[in-house]
């Protein structure tokens, strides 16, 4: 007869420790209970804080199934099967141990399921419940949610420079003016409508100039700038759910107008520019900018000449992801190229980096060149042309992959520094 080994498993669903702060405490005192008034001797407990929503997000449980599969318990002693359970996944793993004989029975505080077919049939039952009790909820909360939204309610937090006023009564909640910062929200949107800033103007101006804090004692970030400009909440509707396109209007003191809200809008358009999707430059994601280490970026310009032709110029710069102050000087891909054919000479490049592509072609290039240097003996030695003096050749000849690929080679740091080209 196999030895009985028990082991007890306390959850709650809140990670918290303010909420529910005696819920493992008092399942632990009555599950040890229950296991004295058995005669059962209980040698592992595990404790766990996490919802059992989706599968295998428990590490706790997951160690659990991990040791009884490894035969170190065989017993489970817990409060009721959802807190083992409320999802497919996990209640799956506990049936297959039982079914391979590696968990012989979970015990409740008011009923035991034992490796049977009607009670593994009952455990199935239980936990099945708890995920449509789990799923009900999210039903019901959408549903709630959308009926306050016709009652024009807001149906989610307030926006900044608004506040949530509690109520005890049923739908009494309302928004309120934050009285401390809503002067600032109404600057923002004529700022932009008549003294044509731009979303980065009005960053620099709310934490530079005025140091402005959210709720949370943290800085507006640049994101929240450009959805604040987008945010029909200020002068009168809110859209819910987003990108419905259902507008519902709201009953609370309104901050700028509708026609302010407005010419902002196109100010917006005015500053977008049209841009090539899954436009992929030479250069991009190798190097860094020196002085503030952020990555270097590209964009593409274009000139018209008095033949009526147009010709393109790519420019490198600093992405200012790091430091928005970045005094860093764009460098034209012309002489971005000049420069790394001139430090190709001081690199040290083994031939096991190289690539059995770029082997190949390199010994292509020499039967190509023996055609004309009449040199039949040595067309089959790659060697004839150095490494270095072929990808010289590549960078100003060949496409941009193989300019990407020649640089893979480059073991060192590529920085820009006042328009010229480091190695660290």
């Amino acid at each position: 007869m196999t030895e009985i080994k028990y082991c007890l498993y306390a959850r709650k669903s809140s990670e918290s420790d303010e909420r529910q702060a005696l819920s493992i405490d008092n399942q632990i005192q009555e599950m040890q209970e229950k296991a004295k008034r058995e005669w059962l001797n209980i040698s592992w407990t595990l404790i766990e804080s996490h919802s059992a929503k989706e599968t295998w997000k428990r590490p706790i449980y997951n160690q659990l199934i991990g040791e009884i599969k490894k035969w170190k318990y065989n017993w489970i002693i817990t409060w009721a099967p959802d807190r083992l359970s409320r999802n497919a996944g996990d209640l799956w793993s506990l049936v297959d141990l039982m079914d391979q004989w590696k968990l012989e029975e979970i015990r409740t505080n008011w009923q035991n399921f034992r490796n049977s077919p009607n009670e593994k049939f009952l455990l199935m039952i239980l936990c099945s419940q708890a995920k449509l009790e789990n799923d009900n909820k999210w039903v019901n909360v959408v549903r709630w949610l959308k009926n306050k939204a016709k009652m024009w309610i807001r149906p989610w937090i307030a926006p900044i420079w608004y506040l949530n006023q509690k109520s005890f009564e049923r739908n009494g909640w309302k928004i309120i003016l934050d009285s401390e910062r809503d002067f600032v929200i109404k600057q923002i949107f004529e700022k932009v409508a008549y003294d044509w800033y731009k979303w980065r103007d009005i960053y620099k101006w709310l934490k530079e100039d005025l140091w402005f804090k959210t709720r949370t004692w943290s800085y507006v970030a640049l994101s929240l700038v450009y959805r604040i400009l987008n945010d029909t909440f200020y002068y009168w509707e809110f859209e819910y759910p987003k990108e419905s396109w259902n507008f519902y209007k709201w009953n609370y003191e309104p901050i700028i107008t509708k026609d302010l809200f407005e010419q902002v809008q196109k100010q917006l358009n005015l500053w977008v520019r049209y841009r090539e999707k899954n436009k992929v430059f030479t250069f991009t994601r190798i190097m860094k900018c020196w002085n503030c280490w952020s990555g270097i970026t590209a964009h593409e310009k274009f000139k018209k000449l008095a033949s009526w032709k147009i010709i393109s110029y790519v420019y490198y710069n600093c992405t200012k992801a790091k430091n928005l102050d970045c005094k860093e000087k764009m460098i034209e891909e012309n002489e971005l190229i000049r420069q790394l054919i001139g430090i190709i000479d001081i690199l040290k490049i083994s031939e096991t980096d190289v690539s059995d592509k770029l082997k190949e072609e390199l010994k292509r290039f020499n039967n190509f060149q023996s055609l004309f240097w009449k040199i039949q003996n040595n067309k089959n030695n790659y060697n004839d042309i150095w490494i270095n003096d072929y990808m010289k050749y590549l960078l100003r000849e060949w496409e941009r992959g193989e300019k990407r690929e020649i640089l893979s080679y480059i073991k060192s740091n590529i920085f820009i520094r006042d328009k010229k080209i480091l190695l660290e």
